[in-house]
């Protein structure tokens, strides 16, 4: 089936003007999708205020019907959707089978947890007094979505928005729109409500800036660069938006002397290498105690050059294409500028000679905190390596970013683990494990990498405002 129209009131919609999407790896065109009118994206917002007022009047348990049946629907079309989501974003199609597996489990996860949408009672100041606290849906939400997890990033900010009650209007990025439209459309195939589920397609100035201007949007979600998220706040302050960023990260991994070295070098290498390094939370630095630099570094090395680099459906590759030419090219320009400041090339640092946008999976040696690649995002396939001699000296490399999102450090020490993750600035810690995007916990950052949190009750808070009760017996 072809993804090449957008949902607006339930219905499929297409527009005069069309644009392509592009395979990373293969450079082919492999599908078009509409570039929709300011008219149509009124259109949706409009659905979606009328969808709004059906599905907020649905208790919990029936909204819960309906997103069971949509996380049943995309596991019954998995291999459909993974096959999709690797296409258009390059990714190994082993790590999209599971991203689509993992929506499934957001989805189920928020539709149970949205039963347990309790308010208070509250203590009255007078015996004739009843006081109360309930929480309602916010509205109707804007969902921006971003490329390099096109399809999680769908569910982890549709399934919050849905269970509480709200409807929306999504608009994903304009390099992996099939597998959001693809996904909006099981979910419609539910029977949800015609106006609950839109989404929208083509120029993200003209959609963001009608999003932003509509006084019927309460709620923007949005996963993106720092950059963008910046003019939101800004643009925001008009109708004043509830708004929940989740920007731009600059992960160190810390390797304590005290590390479990096989386990830290293992753990690593699958977070740094995962999505080809296109991943907020993913480790962008490792800072490695200079005790251990050596043995670390030869196993990284060994580890990394095991890793095979292929296309999403060549047999056990592990790392795909950038997402495009000119993220290739920036990650190039990172290699080289860091080289000559000083770095060394230990393993890669140049773009494959072959067809897409391959980037060679690199290791950078002797890199210095004052460096510009440790101020910056790099989202690509590159591990520089920073040595440090303290405990004191680690925490301080890693608090000097202002993109606080996550940070994980390796240590045999227990008691450690407070002391070090209780000092670290960032809103999510990894201690001997990088796993942190689970359904039950708060997923999101402090200073530049945004503010608000998706996954658990945290997340569902999102969509929700607070209304208190104050009722007066007769006396």
């Amino acid at each position: 089936m072809e993804f090449n129209f957008n949902i607006i009131n339930g219905q499929h919609v297409t527009a005069s003007e069309s644009m392509t999407v592009i395979n990373p790896a293969t450079e082919a065109v492999i599908g078009q999708v509409p570039k929709v009118t300011p008219h149509q994206v009124d259109e949706a917002i409009h659905a979606a205020q009328q969808g709004f007022e059906i599905w907020s009047t649905y208790a919990a348990e029936e909204r819960e019907t309906y997103m069971l049946s949509w996380a049943d629907k995309i596991l019954e079309n998995q291999d459909m959707l993974a096959e999709l989501l690797s296409q258009e974003q390059g990714k190994p199609l082993n790590e999209a089978l599971g991203e689509v597996q993992v929506c499934a489990k957001f989805i189920r996860w928020s539709a149970e947890e949205a039963k347990r949408m309790n308010g208070d009672i509250l203590v009255p100041s007078k015996s004739h007094q009843r006081l109360s606290v309930i929480r309602q849906p916010v509205g109707v939400c804007a969902l921006i979505t971003p490329w390099n997890f096109p399809a999680a990033m769908v569910a982890r900010k549709v399934a919050p928005a849905i269970a509480t009650g709200c409807a929306f209007v999504l608009k994903p990025s304009s390099e992996t729109p099939q597998i959001a439209i693809a996904f909006i459309d099981l979910l419609n195939q539910t029977g949800i409500p015609n106006g609950v589920a839109n989404i929208v397609t083509g120029a993200s100035s003209m959609i963001s800036d009608a999003f932003l201007s509509h006084k019927v949007i309460k709620k923007i979600s949005f996963t993106g660069s720092t950059e963008v998220g910046k003019l939101l706040v800004e643009k925001s302050a008009q109708n004043l938006n509830r708004l929940s960023l989740e920007l731009g990260g600059n992960a160190p991994a810390i390797v304590f002397e005290d590390a479990d070295l096989e386990q830290a070098v293992s753990d690593i290498v699958e977070n740094k290498f995962e999505n080809n390094g296109q991943m907020c939370n993913g480790i962008n630095y490792i800072l490695v105690h200079e005790a251990l630099k050596a043995r670390f570094l030869t196993r990284l090395i060994d580890k990394v050059k095991a890793l095979k680099v292929g296309q999403w459906n060549d047999k056990d590759v592990n790392v795909g294409p950038l997402i495009n030419a000119k993220a290739q090219e920036n990650v190039a320009h990172i290699v080289s500028e860091a080289t000559t400041q000083g770095a060394s090339l230990v393993l890669g640092g140049h773009k494959m000679d072959r067809k897409g946008s391959f980037f060679e999976p690199t290791i950078l040696d002797g890199v210095e905190k004052e460096m510009a690649i440790l101020e910056q995002e790099i989202f690509g396939p590159v591990a520089p390596i920073v040595t440090f001699k303290s405990d004191e000296e680690a925490i301080e490399i890693a608090n000097r970013t202002h993109q606080g999102l996550a940070t994980y450090f390796f240590t045999s020490d227990v008691n450690k683990v407070h002391q070090v993750a209780e000092q670290l600035a960032f809103g999510m810690v990894g201690v001997n494990g990088t796993q942190l995007s689970l359904p039950q916990a708060p997923f999101g950052g402090i200073d530049e990498s945004g503010f608000g949190r998706e996954g658990g009750h945290y997340g569902l808070d999102e969509y929700l405002e607070l209304k208190f009760i104050s009722l007066t017996l007769n006396k």
